[in-house]
């Protein structure tokens, strides 16, 4: 293997395709990925076939950001993986290539695993921006299905589980890369899967904001990209300690 292209205490960034440069008993605690959806015509957008499998051998656990079109085209490639759940991503703004559909203003980011789920990681999200309020005692209703218990208990103005809607502002204006995702929508997912310390791997790194948010949660990041003039761009911005790169878009 050759040198990395960027290298410091947290985050490695190496240049070419993951397939061909990592080591084949490289183990991460987790993969944090957005690959190219294959859904146009530019040249970037390039469906890596067969890639998932090729990740189950890394980590035991992967987020993955992608459309719904994406996910239900390819799911034949995502056999080596159980799916435990899916997160969507509210931006402020988005695109549209169709001027008789919904305007899209979100992605999906799906939540696989392998093996026992007991034996993944699976931090319980919380957020800290309760207010002290007045419950009430009310009746649960009738449900479906059996409702697991948890370990996360809520307190009267206390934190509160995560919903699976993230907002975070997109990238408009100050991207480094076509569909870079801001660092502050990483990090509950890295903190979710990834332990403090841990390895978050990313095959697809675009922008490395991979990186930055794992540099931020106290975690390492292993990161590949294929474009050399991304990861000139990214490498500046890691080298940078840019941690506010750009996210605040009004």
């Amino acid at each position: 293997m050759t040198d990395p292209y960027y290298s410091d205490e947290f985050v490695t960034l190496w240049h070419g395709d993951w397939r061909e440069l990592i080591a084949s008993d490289f183990r991460a605690d987790l993969i944090l990925t957005d690959p190219p959806y294959g859904e146009t015509s530019l040249a970037w957008d390039r469906w890596p076939d067969g890639w998932p499998t090729l990740a189950a051998r890394h980590a035991d656990a992967m987020w993955c950001f992608g459309s719904m079109r994406m996910f239900l085209d390819r799911r034949d490639e995502f056999v080596a993986w159980k799916l435990s759940q899916d997160v969507v991503w509210e931006k402020h703004n988005g695109s549209g290539f169709h001027a008789d559909r919904f305007r899209r203003v979100h992605e999906h980011a799906a939540h696989w695993y392998q093996g026992d789920w007991s034996e993944v990681r699976h931090e319980a999200p919380t957020t800290s921006d309760a207010t002290a309020r007045t419950v009430r005692s009310k009746r649960r209703p009738a449900h479906a299905g059996n409702i697991e218990r948890t370990p996360y208990v809520s307190h009267d103005g206390g934190p509160r589980l995560m919903t699976s809607v993230l907002y975070a502002p997109s990238m408009h204006g100050a991207a480094i890369n076509e569909t870079e995702k801001p660092a502050s929508l990483l990090e509950p997912l890295i903190a979710y899967g990834c332990p403090p310390g841990g390895v978050v791997l990313d095959l697809f790194a675009g922008s490395c904001s991979t990186g930055v948010a794992a540099k931020r949660t106290g975690r390492r990041a292993v990161l590949f990209e294929k474009r050399e003039a991304q990861c000139e761009l990214a490498a500046r911005r890691l080298a940078q300690d840019a941690l506010d790169f750009g996210e605040a878009v009004g």
